[in-house]
């Protein structure tokens, strides 16, 4: 499995190896090793989740605070979406910045999203099955969010205005300026 650092560099983009034949195909989801190798540090996954969503549905950006801050390795195992994060770490370089990636079913490659940072995704295809691990687990105590159409943020969702599917807590989360519960 390859690894690669991206424009925030504690924000790793990693593309597997697919094994392709007459069959299918087969490939390596995880391997702790390869993970731990490229942060430097051990990373303990505690909690899979799966979702289906269909075209236009944005889900995010949402983070927990300490100390059930997580850790995330997201893939697309069907479909095609618009992956964001956001760096919510005062003291980090990266602090307000924005990612913004497509991950697919077709690459097979993920993103391990490490705790500090807002997690949001579009679907762009017609349907998505989206999977991810976390290295803690869901506390609804201690989840937040932020404006998905901040503009400070620019966001790029790749969902025209009409075609956006939002659950109505997302709809309303504060603009990132407005944010008092950050990560140090």
């Amino acid at each position: 499995m390859k690894t690669e650092r991206l424009v925030i560099p504690d924000v790793l983009l990693l593309t597997p190896r697919v094994h392709r034949d007459a069959r299918g195909y087969f490939l390596e989801t995880y391997r702790q090793q390869v993970l731990d190798d490229a942060l430097g540090r051990p990373v303990r996954f505690t909690q899979d989740n799966e979702s289906l969503s269909a075209y236009g549905v944005i889900r995010g950006l949402h983070y927990q605070l300490p100390p059930w801050g997580q850790s995330k390795l997201v893939r697309v195992v069907q479909g095609r979406v618009r992956d964001v994060v956001v760096d919510l770490r005062k003291s980090s370089p990266t602090f307000g910045q924005s990612l913004q990636i497509e991950l697919d079913a077709e690459t097979k490659q993920m993103l391990f999203i490490p705790v500090g940072f807002a997690h949001g995704f579009a679907v762009l295809s017609e349907q998505a099955i989206f999977s991810y691990k976390t290295d803690a687990p869901y506390a609804p105590e201690a989840e937040r969010g932020v404006a998905f159409d901040d503009p400070q943020l620019n966001i790029d969702w790749r969902v025209p205005g009409e075609r956006r599917l939002l659950a109505e807590r997302d709809r309303h989360f504060p603009a990132f300026a407005a944010l008092q519960d950050l990560y140090p």
